[in-house]
């Protein structure tokens, strides 16, 4: 007797394959990768600013610090431009950052000018890079607790990236000014701690979100990143401790006008 033929012969083609653990198996663009690729070719330049540090190749190291901080900068747009966010994502960028900005920049200034110092240098080095891991885990608890930060385009202390730049700030003035004279190792152990305690502190730091501009001065401020673009590429070292040192105006003005983030539960 003939069994009667399948209503469904595509039954078994239509149903979807699962995994070993019974999850439907999806499948994921490929330029939804690229935020998370950004973020790993961040962490190879920091892992490599090491090497140079090491290497006594100290401009290419501070180079490739400051090419991660670009980095940074881009893959968190990036995925919110592509909506691919992700807690892996997330994760993974808190990981590139502590390598990048906690442990790449104190790492290179101590093969620049720490050795002579060898403990203290190191003590140094630690203290920074144990407050920067605390700066991160503290935001990432904000984050994904259940109280809103009304910050008002103020950050609590001093991220982390823009500590990096302020703790190489010595290194920036070196480059900039042929054949002077270094900063006293001592100086540089003291002030390594101080942006350290900077990024666990209170303080309110200034961000670009708290910046508004009217149409009618779009054009200025595109003029004035031009110039600073182009003052970075023609004049970099000079240009970058005029940035850091125009920072810490920013974080003194706004410790004086007494900016602070306010703390509400989330509706």
């Amino acid at each position: 007797m003939q069994k009667p033929p399948d209503k469904h012969p595509d039954k078994q083609q239509d149903t979807p394959l699962r995994n070993h653990q019974g999850k439907l198996k999806t499948d994921l663009p490929i330029i939804h990768l690229l935020p998370n690729l950004l973020t790993i070719v961040a962490i190879c330049a920091g892992l490599t600013a090491i090497r140079f540090g090491f290497q006594g190749n100290y401009e290419r190291a501070v180079l490739l610090v400051l090419a991660a901080g670009v980095l940074d900068g881009l893959d968190g747009k990036l995925a919110r431009l592509l909506k691919s966010d992700s807690k892996m994502g997330a994760e993974l960028d808190s990981l590139a950052d502590f390598v990048n900005f906690g442990v790449a920049p104190p790492l290179v200034i101590y093969f620049w000018a720490l050795q002579d110092m060898p403990s203290a240098g190191w003590i140094s080095v630690l203290i920074f890079a144990v407050c920067c891991v605390l700066r991160l885990a503290r935001f990432n608890v904000v984050h994904k607790s259940d109280i809103e930060n009304d910050d008002g385009g103020y950050y609590t202390g001093v991220p982390s990236p823009a500590g990096a730049g302020l703790v190489m700030m010595p290194m920036f003035a070196s480059f900039a000014i042929a054949d002077a004279p270094l900063v006293p190792a001592g100086i540089i152990c003291f002030y390594m701690i101080g942006i350290g305690l900077l990024l666990i502190s209170h303080i309110p730091t200034w961000s670009f979100r708290a910046m508004t501009v009217s149409r009618e001065n779009v054009k200025f401020l595109i003029v004035g990143f031009v110039f600073i673009g182009a003052a970075v590429l023609t004049f970099a070292w000079i240009t970058l401790v005029a940035l850091s040192l125009l920072y810490v105006g920013l974080v003194i003005w706004a410790l004086l006008a007494g900016k602070a983030p306010s703390k509400r539960k989330k509706s």
